[in-house]
């Protein structure tokens, strides 16, 4: 996932993104708590996608309050 593709999404849209992200993340942690995580780098991707979508949001709504 990269911002180019993020930034063609609405913000209703990126907030489900951001949901699942957090529920993978979430399940990742269970995953290696448990011993059961190979891949532990899906645990940095994981986060770092969550903050590129927080990212856009928060450029969006700054886009929006600065056109209001």
């Amino acid at each position: 996932m990269n911002a180019n593709e993020l930034r063609d999404k609405t913000p209703d849209q990126l907030r489900e993104e951001l949901a699942n992200l957090k529920k993978e993340s979430f399940n990742l942690r269970f995953q290696q708590a448990t011993g059961q995580l190979e891949n532990t780098a899906a645990i940095r991707n994981a986060r770092r996608n969550a903050a590129r979508v927080k990212t856009i949001l928060n450029q969006k709504a700054a886009d929006a309050a600065g056109d209001a």
